[in-house]
Parts: C-alpha cells; structure tokens; sequence
C-alpha cells in the first residue's frame, strides 16, 4: 500500500513526543518538582497518542474490500477517541499527584534549569502541535488535528507547571507548583472531552455540517427551473469522505439516458463543492409518480422538496 503523506506528519508527532519526555524527565530529575514530573508523564501519553494514530491512520486509508464495501475511514474516531481518552486520564493522574503535594509541601532544587528544559520541551510540542492542527484541517483529517490539539494540550500543561514553578521561585511558596498543576488539569479534561464527544458524533453517522447541507440544497433546489425535484437528501460524514444519497425526481417523459446523464451531472457537481473524498449517489425517479415520493422505508421524518 502507498505510503500516505499524513503519515510523515504522524512521525514526526512521534520524535516530538520522545524528545519532550527526555527534556521533562531531566527537568524533573534535578527539581524534584511534581508538576515537572506530572509534564513529564503526559509526554508518555503524547507519544502512545501518536503511536496509535499512525497504526490507526493506516488502517483508515485502505481501500474498500469484500467486508467494508465503504471503506475503513471511520478508523480515524477510534484513534481521536483513545487520544481523549488518554488527555482525561493524564488530568487525573496531575490531580493525583498534585493532591499530597499540597498536604505537605517539598522544596525545589536547581529551578533555573528545570525551566530552561521545560520551556525547551514546550517550544517543540507548540512547534509540531500548531503544524499538525493546522495541516489536520487543511486534509480534513481528524487523527492530525486531535493528535495536534493533544500536544497543544501538553503544551498549555507545560506553561501552567512554568508558571508555577516561576511563582515558586519568587515567592518561595512551594504549595504554588501543585495547585497551578491542578488548574491547568482541569482545562486538559474540557479538551478530552471535546475529543471524545466528536468522534462519538462521528461513530453514529452525524450529518455533514450545516453549512455544507445548505451548499447542497441550494444546488438542488436551483435545479427546478429544469424540472428537476428532489426529497430524501442523507448526508454522514466518516474520517475524511462524506457520503451524500439523494432522490432526484424528474419528468416522467424523460428517456433512460437523459435521466442518466442528469444523475451523473447532479453527483459530479455536489462532488465539486468539496476538497475531501465525497460519494454522491443518486436515486432517479418521475415527478408525476405519486410513488416517488416514497422514503423507501427509511426509518425519519420525511422531507419532501418540491
């Protein structure tokens, strides 16, 4: 199988990943700060993340076979599922660990260098986190951009323990480094969350986004200065391909061929409205046909467009 180019970016979320936990790691060995430590960890998830987005990314971009006629692009939400999940449980284990520091507060050693590292390791999570995001939307790809906003997570985690320890420092209040650990903690569940709600959103067949639906309706419903009707418009959205099903009716008159050809007009230009991967099928029927008008038992409201 080709090699996809998304994956490159994925490698390189992956060396991130290992450079920033040597940084950390070493922060916290000549510290002893928790939230050194607590960063440190987070890279370990970081680089877990990363490693399984690639595998799933692979899979996501096999072609269609005998058992998934549409593909395996839905792998994507498995992989931007586990990295939320991964982004909570990193929170909890902060919390965890910020918890006794607070009961019994530790000096911290060698401060200056333990920032220098920390500030180092942020510098390349931002770096590749911004890239990741920013060329996850460009390919409407969610492994890119949830592996993206996880590093930006770690790097919003880095500049509270920074932060912390900077107060530390001037202000000899050691209870400061646990309770900015605890704070910053919190934000990193909102992130997770969100995580995991898209891909959940994903995995039960959403709809494409509305401003997409209305791109397509409006393309239709221009269609009926020729006569052209349509209703039943199903629109899901699975990694990076959209799927599209509409029935189209036209006048009963119309030979096979013309029909045809308007079909294959109708799902070559709503294919032209996007950049990702889009299946269009259509669905001819005669407008006069009171038949037509059937949901073929689709189990919704119906939405007739006349």
């Amino acid at each position: 199988m080709k090699q996809n180019p998304l994956q490159h970016f994925l490698y390189l979320s992956i060396a991130a990943a290992i450079v920033t936990i040597l940084l950390k790691f070493y922060a916290y060995h000549v510290t002893g700060s928790m939230g050194f430590m607590s960063d440190a960890l987070e890279s370990f998830v970081n680089l877990f993340a990363a490693v399984f987005a690639l595998i799933m990314l692979n899979i996501s971009q096999k072609p269609a076979d005998e058992g998934h006629v549409y593909g395996h692009s839905k792998a994507e939400y498995f992989s931007s599922a586990t990295e939320g999940a991964l982004i909570l449980v990193a929170a909890f284990s902060i919390i965890r660990s910020a918890i006794p520091r607070i009961m019994e507060p530790i000096p911290l050693e060698n401060i200056n260098t333990g920032l220098l590292f920390s500030f180092l390791a942020s510098l390349v999570n931002m770096a590749v986190g911004l890239l990741l995001i920013k060329k996850g939307k460009q390919r409407k790809s969610l492994v890119l951009e949830a592996d993206g906003k996880h590093l930006m997570t770690d790097v919003w985690t880095s500049v509270g323990v920074i932060a912390g320890i900077v107060i530390v420092k001037f202000t000899g209040w050691v209870i400061i480094d646990p309770i900015i650990a605890i704070l910053v903690a919190l934000n990193i569940i909102y992130t997770g969350y969100r995580l995991i709600s898209r891909s959940a959103s994903g995995l039960m067949d959403a709809a494409i986004p509305e401003e997409d639906m209305q791109k397509i309706t409006a393309y239709l419903d221009s269609l009926q200065e020729q006569e052209i009707a349509y209703h039943s418009l199903l629109t899901r959205v699975a990694g990076q391909r959209k799927f599209i099903s509409v029935h189209v009716l036209v006048p009963g008159d119309w030979s096979v061929q013309k029909g045809h050809d308007c079909a294959d007009r109708i799902e070559e230009n709503i294919g032209k409205m996007f950049d990702e991967p889009v299946t269009v099928s259509t669905h001819i029927e005669p407008v006069d046909d009171p038949v037509s008008m059937n949901d073929i038992g689709i189990d919704r409201k119906e939405i007739v467009h006349n």
